[in-house]
């Protein structure tokens, strides 16, 4: 997880752009648990959604390691 990504010559760190996909993936699950009404089970939403952030990149960035 540690390192750049070298983009045209400008350097990006690795973990910039994973927490993007997280984030896009995290809106996704969101999307669909709203859209499924289980948030209705949750007692905070916004603890629960960062809690889903953390898993997700977790998942992510663990999934790429090489």
């Amino acid at each position: 997880m540690i390192g750049e990504a070298n983009l045209d010559g400008v350097f990006i760190p690795r973990l910039l752009i994973l927490g993007t996909v997280a984030f896009v993936l995290t809106l996704g699950l969101r999307w669909l648990l709203r859209r499924l009404r289980l948030y209705r089970f949750i007692w905070h939403a916004g603890l629960f959604d960062t809690a889903m952030f953390v898993v997700v990149l977790a998942g992510i960035s663990g999934s790429t390691q090489s």
